[in-house]
């Protein structure tokens, strides 16, 4: 569950401890390693080139605010080995497949029904072929290997404009980055049909769970945005909650247990050595976020039985109290431009979402529907409010435009909680929990229309995700 709704801690009722447990799920050294070069691999690893030009972009487009959606068939041939390429060639084609198709507003041809064949990259398109199984949109690829390199390419087309649309694209990276390189030409082809920004390369922070329901171990781990190449940060020998990636996704924050008390630490995602952000005597510290710029930390402080919110410099130094009333104040997170900061706060007798300066002072309430809010996150648009809503027995997650209005509930399960924002703004994920004894938390997402509600694999139960920003 979150940190921050429902269980957050509530400090005017007595003091929330939690007890370290026995690891059974230590992080080896050959696990740290593999996660120290999966999230190195993820940062550095390079794809570039533009390789071919191309006639003038075509009409072919989705329109994806439309009230009805029918989803756009496409056709993706493997892609052609071009010496060297073995399974990469088919696997790469799959993974840009399942990323468009996953999206609910693709869909994708089965292989069965091509009549035509790709046996070269630059070979005519027979158009009338492609016309023939109704694709309206035609991906061709080629990959080549050699050593310790693979080359990428692929060209878009519109079938029945019989045009290409924009230009072949080139990327180039080490074989263990064959996924990362799959994700961009997913993303290229998603953003050229729908005008959005992509949000495929991209990777998720989360808590792993285990144990009984009543006795759960968490530790981080992180994974591919599509469940793939998972990797774990930390054992399971105290609670943590909440990890969040800096913007340009090179340190992670979250909240640990580990001194029988919530402080918040964070871990440097190149080594992935921890330390702590600068703890204050006396108090707990919980429900951590970064500011655009990388370079400050609002969180929520507790301390002599009121907690409210406070900002503090990444390198541990300058805490600044930004909140200062009898209330709890807490889950903050920060608009785009760094000017202002939504937050939860129950000063008016339950929760509710408010807004104020980035330096504090007078707050505006923005919720203004029946329950209760909490964990509202700002889009990477600036356009819009995530958030947690509970309300007649049931939990939503909403979003909402950042004065308040056109409110939009997307799920409603016995426990949603704790969204987070692909990069592009268009998809949250989330946690949400089943009912019972044996519950198990699990991750799902939605887009913000509320279509295309659908778990994300992981290796077990799964909460507190936090989304990263595209990759480099």
């Amino acid at each position: 569950m979150s940190a921050e709704f429902p269980c957050r801690p509530r400090a005017r009722k007595g003091r929330l401890v939690a007890k370290s447990r026995t690891d059974s799920n230590p992080v080896t050294h050959e696990d740290r390693m593999t996660a120290i070069k999966s999230l190195t691999a993820a940062l550095m690893i390079g794809v570039s080139g533009l390789f071919l030009a191309a006639p003038a972009m075509a009409e072919l487009n989705i329109t994806i605010d439309s009230p009805v959606i029918e989803p756009m068939p496409f056709a993706i041939p493997s892609f052609v080995d071009e010496g060297g390429a073995g399974d990469y060639a088919s696997n790469i084609a799959r993974v840009v497949a399942a990323d468009l198709a996953g999206t609910g507003l693709f869909r994708e041809i089965p292989a069965e029904a091509h009549i035509s064949r790709v046996t070269a990259f630059d070979a005519p398109i027979a158009y009338n072929d492609w016309q023939a199984i109704n694709a309206q949109a035609l991906i061709v690829g080629a990959v080549q290997a050699s050593g310790d390199r693979i080359v990428v390419k692929f060209r878009l087309f519109d079938v029945f404009t019989g045009q290409a649309l924009g230009e072949g694209l080139q990327f180039a990276g080490t074989p263990d980055s064959w996924r990362r390189m799959a994700h961009k030409v997913a993303d290229a082809v998603y953003s050229r049909i729908t005008g959005e920004g992509p949000y495929f390369d991209s990777r998720v922070v989360y808590v792993s769970e285990s144990g009984p329901k009543n006795q759960r171990q968490k530790r981080l781990a992180v994974m591919d945005y599509d469940g793939a190449n998972v990797a774990y940060l930390t054992d399971s020998s105290s609670i943590v909650l909440a990890p969040r990636f800096s913007p340009n996704g090179d340190k992670i924050l979250f909240t640990s247990y580990a001194s029988g008390f919530p402080q918040i630490y964070i871990m440097d995602v190149g080594s992935l050595s921890v330390r702590s952000l600068g703890e204050v005597p006396g108090t707990m510290t919980f429900a951590p976020r970064f500011s655009p710029d990388g370079g400050t930390v609002v969180f929520s402080l507790e301390q002599g039985g009121n907690t409210d919110i406070y900002a503090m410099d990444v390198g541990g130094g300058g805490l600044r109290q930004l909140t200062n009333a009898p209330s709890i104040e807490t889950a903050p997170s920060f608009s785009p431009d760094g000017s202002q900061i939504v937050f939860e706060s129950d000063r008016s007798g339950n929760q509710q979402l408010y807004i104020m300066s980035a330096g504090g002072g007078e707050a505006v309430r923005v919720s203004g529907g029946k329950g209760r809010y909490g964990t509202p996150v700002w889009s990477p648009r600036g356009d819009m409010i995530a958030f947690t809503k509970q309300n007649e027995g049931r939990f939503h997650i909403g979003v909402m435009r950042t004065d308040g209005s056109e409110e939009r509930l997307l799920t409603a399960s016995f426990l949603d909680e704790g969204p987070t924002w692909a990069p592009n703004g268009r998809v949250v994920m989330f946690t949400r929990e089943s009912a019972g004894a044996g519950g198990q938390a699990q991750l799902f997402s939605v887009d913000i229309s509320g279509r295309n509600l659908k778990p994300v694999p992981t290796d077990g139960p799964a909460s507190d995700p936090a989304w990263s920003p595209l990759l480099p």
